[in-house]
């Protein structure tokens, strides 16, 4: 239990039998935990070290010093040994990127050879991205190893609040594994919509990288990396246009959703920015009642089951 706090089994055994019975000597912890008494007093010297024991008296017995103050002020050091540590991890990773980067800027375009060099690439982007990963899946079913390799590389990003949307074509609502994928991405957060065509496979991250297939017609081939930005500057754009025009993920394909007017926009604004009922009907100039309806009204149609879920879709959707 005590492991974490640098005492073995052993010295955390006669620590707490210290504790329950403050009267043994060396010889009776000894027989009391049925092992030898160089054992007993290896154990007392790392206590001391620990400071969890202390001498009383002219003969120097050791006594435990009490949990709330031996155990607390060590976990404290302890604590502050792993946040240096941490500090100095923060900085290694740092230094990492920033030669990475170095090496990587050498070359506008980075051929990968291969699917796995592809995933290996994306693993080491999902890694480090910072803020926004874009991605196109064309194509129905998506293989079983590229979705179970890219799930909990996902997941850690999100963890970052690293924003992940991607577009999926429309056919892959036909098959079960994508799209229970796809809804436990989007459980944790990421964003999706399909589209009837997809352009071709694409990633972009951090809106810096963007990796396209060497052959969109074999993307197993491999993929390039491009770091020009007028280059991935146009594939942004080229994303951004799909995204705006794709259906959102839980619409079905074909069922345009209806687009709130003026005044529901003003409500969703007011309610964003922490507007009572009262103070949003007092700033759109009707009755509280009024404000109730509406938003019951966009509740519906955003199939929210609260305001705050009614929020964080009208958000997803743009409409705020």
């Amino acid at each position: 239990m005590l492991e974490a706090l640098g005492l073995s089994a052993t010295d955390e055994s006669v620590y707490l039998t210290m504790i329950a019975h403050p009267t043994l000597d060396v010889a009776g912890l000894a027989a009391r935990l049925h092992i030898g008494q160089s054992q007993v007093h290896h154990a007392l010297d790392a206590l001391a070290g620990l400071a969890l024991i202390r001498l009383d008296g002219p003969g120097g017995v050791a006594r435990a010093v009490r949990p709330q103050t031996g155990l607390a002020a060590l976990l404290t050091k302890v604590e502050a040994d792993i946040a240096v540590r941490q500090r100095q991890i923060e900085t290694v990773r740092t230094t990492i990127a920033d030669l990475a980067m170095t090496h990587e800027q050498q070359e506008v375009v980075i051929r990968l050879e291969g699917i796995e060099a592809v995933r290996e690439r994306l693993a080491e982007l999902a890694r480090t991205a910072t803020t926004e990963c874009l991605s196109f899946t064309p194509g129905g079913a998506q293989p079983a190893d590229t979705l179970q390799s890219e799930a909990p590389l996902n997941a850690a990003a999100l963890e970052r609040t690293v924003r992940i949307r991607n577009v999926y074509q429309d056919s892959f609502r036909n098959d079960p594994a994508t799209l229970a994928h796809a809804r436990r991405m989007a459980a944790l957060g990421s964003e999706s919509r399909t589209a009837p065509t997809m352009p071709m496979r694409l990633v972009i991250v951090d809106r810096s990288i963007a990796l396209t297939p060497i052959d969109p017609r074999q993307p197993r081939l491999g993929a390039l990396e491009l770091r020009s930005p007028g280059i991935v500057a146009g594939l942004l754009a080229l994303f951004e246009q799909v995204w705006q025009q794709g259906t959102p993920f839980g619409h079905r394909p074909g069922t345009p959703s209806t687009t709130p007017g003026a005044q529901e926009r003003a409500l969703l604004r007011l309610f964003a920015a922490g507007h009572t009922d009262e103070s949003a009907a007092r700033q759109l100039g009707v009755s509280a009642r009024s404000v109730q309806r509406l938003m019951n009204s966009l509740t519906d149609r955003l199939q929210a089951n609260s305001r705050f879920q009614a929020g964080v879709e009208a958000a997803r959707r743009g409409w705020i």
